[in-house]
């Protein structure tokens, strides 16, 4: 397949492939979100598949973290070549692309704990030792914006000169 960009509902869309049932899967561009956190890694299925742009809806919405990882049945799918029928990458670069995807939740939850100061899985989650107000700057304006780059760079169309 190759590699193709389109735009849709105000977002850029990278073409990822095409799964079991024959649907083409985008993954939309990251976007800062409510004021506070940056939503990405969202694999959606438009109603115009091949056009995103010319799309009325999306007729699937899931995430990134559901392509990988451990599937029913046990089974471990590590980058998304594993995961679908066709794909616009090579190998590597799907590895290339898995290892960013994973960075990017990393980084995002970890973003999250500095501002929080801790993980809040009791009310005695707050801890301000943990609260790093410039690691959680340089994570959302320097990190994540290199790394979404990056993804960009390899889910774009080769440009011919």
């Amino acid at each position: 397949m190759k590699k193709t960009k389109s735009h849709a509902f105000d977002k850029d869309c990278y073409l990822l492939g095409r799964d079991k049932d024959g649907d083409l899967i985008w993954l939309e561009a990251a976007r800062w979100d409510c004021g506070w956190y940056w939503g990405f890694g969202y694999i959606e299925v438009y109603t115009h598949q091949a056009d995103p742009a010319n799309s009325r809806d999306t007729s699937s919405h899931s995430h990134w973290s559901g392509l990988t990882g451990k599937q029913e049945g046990g089974r471990h799918l590590h980058h998304i070549n594993e995961a679908l029928d066709e794909t616009v990458l090579t190998d590597a670069e799907s590895w290339e692309l898995s290892d960013l995807m994973k960075t990017f939740y990393t980084l995002k939850e970890a973003s999250e704990v500095f501002g929080r100061g801790g993980s809040h899985l009791t009310d005695k989650g707050n801890h301000e030792f943990l609260k790093d107000g410039d690691m959680v700057k340089k994570i959302n304006e320097v990190m994540l914006p290199q790394l979404f780059e990056a993804v960009y760079q390899i889910l774009s169309p080769e440009v011919k000169s």
